[in-house]
């Protein structure tokens, strides 16, 4: 059955996970703006691979050791995101922003799932 449904989505599934879990977030920094001492979080890849794309150098997946993050996109799990501290003070147009963006992502990756299933829907019926 792996052959039928492809890796795309397995991560675009993956994906609507890790946009659903960063809207609950970026909705709990808005209900607690007016908390003190209250820190905006942010949900996002473990630092090692965030800083590795922040670089923009070349990326080499060499996987010798049973800790390092997975080389196959299939590989990611809810483990390898964390929920950080942005170290600022809540800014209600920012996490507005980060909504309507997070908002837009995670419907264009419902499309993109729907459009998949869509396909398969057409190949099975044209092979009645």
């Amino acid at each position: 059955m792996d052959f039928l449904f492809s890796k795309t989505i397995g991560i675009l599934s993956g994906m609507l996970g890790f946009r659903s879990q960063r809207n609950k977030i970026i909705l709990s920094n808005i209900a607690n703006m007016d908390s003190p001492d209250y820190k905006p979080k942010d949900y996002v890849f473990k630092r090692d691979l965030s800083r590795a794309v922040a670089d923009r150098g070349q990326l080499t997946l060499l996987k010798t050791d049973g800790k390092h993050l997975p080389a196959d996109l299939n590989e990611i799990s809810d483990d390898d995101f964390e929920v950080v501290e942005t170290g600022k003070n809540v800014n209600m147009d920012t996490e507005m922003t980060h909504l309507a963006e997070n908002h837009l992502r995670y419907n264009l990756t419902v499309e993109m799932l729907a459009r998949k299933f869509k396909g398969l829907n057409t190949v099975l019926k044209e092979t009645k």
